[in-house]
């Protein structure tokens, strides 16, 4: 099943965002196949303010466990996080066969 995680970023962390993305990067790596897809929310004028990330787990517990693993979590850059079964209805990205 597809869990998706909306999270906000708290006010005044874009550089503590900056400085941990690169192992955030390497969270979102370590996922293989189980990541389907992540990025940024951006703000009106193109600056990260949240994120978007879809993975696939077996409950909602399992994909808690893992957005919960992920370094913008537990060094607080998040102020709010949502966690939501997620279905695909329209895959325009991958490529066709």
């Amino acid at each position: 099943m597809l869990f998706a995680m909306i999270a906000k970023d708290k006010p005044g962390t874009f550089d503590q965002r900056l400085a941990v993305r690169p192992v955030h990067l390497q969270h979102l790596e370590s996922l293989g196949q189980q990541l389907r897809l992540a990025g940024a929310l951006l703000s009106a004028e193109g600056t990260p303010e949240g994120s978007l990330v879809v993975i696939e787990a077996d409950t909602l517990e399992a994909a808690t466990a893992i957005f919960n693993a992920d370094p913008f979590v537990f060094e607080g850059i998040f102020g709010s996080i949502e966690i939501k079964p997620w279905r695909l209805a329209y895959d325009h990205m991958s490529p066709k066969v």
